[in-house]
């Protein structure tokens, strides 16, 4: 992409994050620090957070009245695993003109390790996606974000490039989904920016301190400073809580044998960006989060299990 930023239609759905090639090793069991385990089965997958939550929409909304209206805002470096990682992306239907190659830098690199029961420890390389400053995002939203878009924003990428993204979605009236994945520090300004915020219970314990324990009373605290604010908080297996103006209530997880949860947080937030890109409401875009989360489990990989909208409509839901 060059300085002078193309000219664009908004899209539907806005994805700002990191673009990885995962390494896994899946089928022993997970190592305790300092320990060598030997056996299992080694593959290599596109990933990355940005990455296969943009995939997660673009799937979700291929066969809808938004079929292919995703783009992906990001960097990659200028090495093979970086040109593999944009076609990816791009032969989902993706619009990668806002992702950024980085010459003499790697591609962000993740190293997976996936035990026999579907757990899974993440060791993270980020590469290129360190890189992405205020200024690279806000060239890179240019035309992208309408009053009916999207922006859906992870945290492996720097705290100011997503808080630069999410003033560009202010500006815009664009929706801002803040997945503050992986748990950090999070800017107060940030959280105010936001209009939904989908946790899963180790980061809403960092967004939340002195609740450890207790998802309720944290998301509660949470809603309290700001009334108009949607949370998403993602309990695995325990299925997700939702909380906001117009609801209060626990979804309950698809019943699945999981074969791989990686890449589960990430469908969920690919398919509830691309509910609300829809005009589905809240309630209605966290249903469809959860069950593309759940049968995301059923596939190894995380990109690889991402399901389609079909597969979605078809899930037989919970009782």
């Amino acid at each position: 992409m060059t300085a002078d930023a193309p000219a664009r239609a908004p899209a539907g759905v806005v994805v700002l994050g990191a673009i990885n090639v995962d390494m896994v090793v899946s089928g022993a069991r997970l190592p305790v620090p300092g320990e060598t385990v030997v056996g299992g089965v080694f593959a290599m997958h596109h990933g990355g957070k940005g990455g296969n939550q943009a995939v997660a929409a673009a799937r979700a909304l291929r066969g809808g009245p938004c079929e292919g209206s995703v783009a992906m805002v990001g960097a990659v470096g200028d090495d093979a695993f970086g040109r593999e990682a944009v076609a990816a992306l791009a032969g989902e239907g993706i619009d990668c003109s806002a992702v950024l190659v980085r010459p003499g830098v790697a591609t962000g690199v993740a190293l997976v390790a996936v035990d026999p029961a579907g757990e899974n420890q993440i060791s993270v390389a980020p590469g290129a996606n360190a890189t992405l400053t205020p200024s690279d995002v806000e060239r890179g939203l240019t035309g992208l974000l309408g009053p009916g878009s999207v922006l859906l924003a992870s945290l492996e990428v720097p705290i100011d490039a997503v808080l630069a993204a999410a003033f560009v979605a202010k500006v815009a009236g664009a929706s801002f989904v803040l997945n503050p994945a992986p748990a950090r520090d999070v800017p107060p300004a940030l959280l105010r920016l936001a209009t939904h915020v989908t946790p899963n219970r180790v980061e809403l314990d960092a967004l939340v301190p002195g609740f450890e324990g207790d998802p309720a009373g944290a998301a509660h605290r949470l809603a309290a400073a700001d009334r108009e604010l949607r949370i998403a908080v993602t309990l695995g297996a325990h299925g997700v809580m939702a909380l906001g103006p117009d609801v209060e209530q626990v979804f309950r997880a698809l019943e699945v044998e999981p074969v791989d949860t990686v890449g589960a947080g990430d469908a969920f937030n690919g398919a509830l960006g691309a509910a609300l890109a829809e005009g589905r409401p809240f309630v209605e875009a966290v249903r469809r989060g959860r069950t593309a989360g759940g049968l995301t489990t059923l596939r190894p990989g995380a990109r690889e299990g991402m399901p389609t909208r079909s597969e979605i409509d078809r899930a037989r839901e919970p009782r």
